[in-house]
């Protein structure tokens, strides 16, 4: 069992930046990959980043690539999302979610934990 808790949403201005946090309870976080989703009023659970379990490979949908980096800390089980030059666009609430295995992976279906999101705001 995982239990995961994001932090560091906010409202910020178009141009902006933010860190999102990920904390993951438990001691097998290094055998989780984790991801990062989005949804936005309306649209559908989207995946903007993906990291493998021991964060040599990550995975960005093309919307967001240069502008977003996925780490993770496993020492502290903690992933994290940076996103940089933010945009209107990118207002929704921001996910984090694990499942067993290394590969990362874009299906939601995938996933067998989430955490309870963070409101991302951007202003225009």
């Amino acid at each position: 069992q995982v239990q995961l808790v994001e932090s560091g949403g906010g409202l910020v201005q178009a141009g902006g930046s933010l860190r999102l946090s990920c904390a993951a309870s438990g001691r097998t976080f290094n055998l989780y990959q984790m991801g990062w989703f989005r949804q936005a009023p309306g649209k559908e659970r989207e995946c903007v980043a993906g990291i493998s379990s021991g964060g040599g490979n990550t995975d960005y949908a093309d919307s967001v690539k240069g502008r977003l980096t996925i780490s993770r800390d496993n020492a502290k089980n903690t992933a994290y999302l940076q996103i940089n030059t933010l945009k209107p666009e990118d207002t929704a609430v921001y996910y984090c979610a694990a499942r067993a295995g290394s590969t990362p992976s874009r299906l939601p279906s995938r996933y067998n934990y989430w955490g309870q999101g963070t409101q991302v705001t951007v202003s225009s």
